[in-house]
């Protein structure tokens, strides 16, 4: 049985919070429209890519204010490590973890 290599961006949409080098990010976008054309792409059967960002991450390391930011073509490149759960971005030089929100139902 094959098991089937996740795509960052898809992890990256549903997402709700990220690790970057092990510094949690406080806030993150993706650039919708890009991701647009990268579907219309898809549904069109034509290759895509493009140096232009596709996701802003900003953290805080101390006092310190941290921005990431990774080209459609990057992410695409990023490598997934199944056993960590993470994926190295820039050959290796960024580890990042996608989250999902942790919530608390009230109800007994």
């Amino acid at each position: 049985m094959q098991i089937e290599t996740p795509y960052l961006l898809d992890q990256l949409e549903a997402a709700d919070m990220l690790e970057i080098d092990a510094l949690h990010a406080w806030h993150f976008e993706l650039n919708e429209a890009l991701l647009d054309e990268a579907d219309a792409a898809a549904e069109a059967g034509l290759p895509f890519a493009s140096a232009e960002t596709v996701v802003t991450i900003e953290g805080v390391d101390g006092r310190e204010r941290r921005v990431w930011r990774f080209t459609y073509n990057e992410v695409m490149e990023a490598e997934y490590l199944t056993e960590e759960d993470t994926w190295l971005l820039l050959d290796g030089r960024h580890r990042l973890r996608c989250q999902g929100a942790i919530s608390v139902n009230g109800e007994i």
